[in-house]
């Protein structure tokens, strides 16, 4: 573990997190990446579905970024339509624009994948970047996503990647 996978935590947010996520809401570098999603964040935020995990990621106890993970088979709104069980789906990003560039997403991730691979039945993680957003394709390419399909999620057209176990692991 480097230095600065050690100083980013993971935990579980909450209702006293309202504020800071309505604030990272309105920064432009987030509205350019989920332009047409409304978090509604005073009922998700006391909302706990088995399915979902809601994350604030922290760097030496700052709030740096936000992480969402749900099993898109079992989500109530089936955003991701039919899909397979085992699957875990991914939202993830910065609070502020002056964090970007510095590791911390990369670490985030990491923790994020991990995460969703602890239980063993799961195959694979997808995610849904906009088609305009260049720099996160590369970004979850790093990571071992790849490409399956270009897909409307209401207003927002995205890439939709996968990362399969079997990958990771390698």
């Amino acid at each position: 573990m480097n230095k600065l996978s050690a100083r980013i935590k993971l935990r579980p947010a909450s209702i006293a997190d309202i504020t800071l996520l309505n604030h990272w809401d309105k920064q432009q570098h987030n509205i350019d990446s989920d332009p047409n999603d409304d978090w509604n964040w005073e009922h998700e935020l006391m909302h706990k579905p088995a399915w979902r995990e809601q994350l604030m990621a922290e760097l030496d106890g700052r709030p740096i970024g936000f992480v969402q993970i749900i099993d898109p088979h079992e989500e109530e709104s089936h955003y991701w339509g039919e899909v397979e069980r085992d699957l875990r789906a991914i939202d993830i990003w910065l609070g502020e624009e002056e964090d970007l560039g510095k590791g911390y997403g990369s670490v985030i991730m990491t923790q994020a994948i991990e995460r969703c691979f602890e239980a063993s039945e799961v195959t694979a993680i997808l995610i849904d970047p906009l088609v305009s957003n260049v720099k996160a394709h590369r970004f979850y390419e790093r990571f071992g996503f790849r490409f399956v399909e270009r897909r409307f999620f209401g207003e927002d057209d995205c890439f939709v990647f996968q990362l399969k176990r079997e990958e990771w692991r390698s």
